[in-house]
């Protein structure tokens, strides 16, 4: 048995920021499929390992952390990769994180949802939120002017987190080319040595189609 599990499907972005992080430490983990657009999440089943009902969840001996902010902290710590050196950059991590989950994550992975698996097609929600999604990739590409990853010249969790939804230009609604920064920056985490897409780290890819 491998000493992680992470719950994931290829579709969640979050799950891919755990799911990226231990692939780039060579962990020893095992992705377990979680059916998400089967309806996996809202049955008592799943809610009684995560009462929230979401991906992803990491098992680690008599450990159970959900929330990928969480995780990517736990596992920078176990495994002593792509963590803070000092109590400053503890902190700028942290920023970052909350910068991520709040302003970027939320906003690019909810269009993307809304379009991609959604077909919503164009309405005013989808304009507001790819406003928001703009206006985070604004604030990212200004800030890697001046450096190469999040915190500097090395990678931490701060960029797993941020770059989450990022490896699906065609799906997230936004056109990346608006932000050399940025698309420059993901082109040095697709560099990174065992960095996977997550269509192909993750179960679940394609969608069965649907006849009906």
């Amino acid at each position: 048995m491998s000493e992680y599990v992470l719950y994931c499907f290829a579709q969640s972005g979050n799950a891919y920021k755990a799911a990226l992080m231990l692939n780039c430490c060579q962990a020893d983990w095992t992705p377990r499929f979680v059916d998400y657009f089967g309806g996996e999440t809202r049955t008592p089943e799943f809610r009684s390992i995560n009462a929230m009902g979401e991906a992803p969840v990491l098992e680690h001996g008599d450990q159970r952390l959900t929330q990928s902010g969480v995780i990517l902290d736990y596992l920078a710590n176990e495994l002593g990769r792509f963590g803070a050196e000092n109590e400053n950059e503890g902190r700028e991590i942290l920023r970052w994180l909350l910068f991520d989950n709040h302003k970027l994550t939320s906003y690019t992975a909810t269009l993307r949802f809304m379009l991609t698996f959604g077909n919503s097609g164009e309405t005013p929600v989808t304009e507001f939120l790819r406003g928001r999604s703009q206006g985070a990739l604004n604030v990212l590409n200004t800030h890697l002017e001046t450096r190469q990853f999040a915190l500097g010249d090395r990678t931490t969790v701060a960029d797993f987190s941020m770059c989450g939804y990022l490896f699906w230009p065609d799906e997230i609604g936004v056109d990346l080319m608006a932000y050399p920064n940025v698309e420059r920056w993901l082109a040095d985490i697709r560099a990174l040595p065992d960095w996977v897409h997550p269509y192909e780290l993750m179960p679940g890819h394609p969608l069965p189609v649907d006849d009906g």
